[in-house]
């Protein structure tokens, strides 16, 4: 069974995402994704200041594998991505829930209550 943390919500696309203090919320792909690819070798992000809509297509993974579109699970403004993942992907493969893609500001924080909990990802894509 994949590591799945209780604190996060989770789109059936494998992504997470975790509202933080400051009302953003942080976005990243989940075990089982990473798992699936196998090894990360590429990670293209969003540009910053790019509005998004739910479940767009926002970023790219790439493995010796496959290459996976990563959605955005919820809607808003890309506020920030992360540079050092981006320059080293194969930390995705370590730990997917503290190697983030990207930060969003959300146009509606209430679209995150339309995510799976842990328990609920686990029955489902993610089992």
């Amino acid at each position: 069974m994949a590591n799945t943390p209780d604190n996060l919500k989770y789109a059936e696309s494998h992504e997470w995402a975790r509202l933080e203090a400051d009302g953003t919320v942080t976005i990243g792909i989940t075990d089982h994704a990473q798992e699936a690819l196998g090894d990360v070798v590429f990670i293209e992000l969003p540009d910053t200041g790019r509005t998004v809509k739910a479940q767009e297509q926002v970023a790219v993974v790439e493995s010796v594998k496959a290459a996976s579109d990563i959605y955005a699970p919820i809607g808003g403004e890309i506020i920030e991505t992360n540079s050092e993942v981006a320059g080293s992907p194969e930390q995705i493969n370590s730990d997917p829930y503290a190697n983030w893609l990207f930060r969003i500001k959300p146009a509606d924080v209430k679209e995150l209550d339309g995510l799976l909990t842990a328990e609920q990802y686990n029955a489902g894509p993610g089992a």
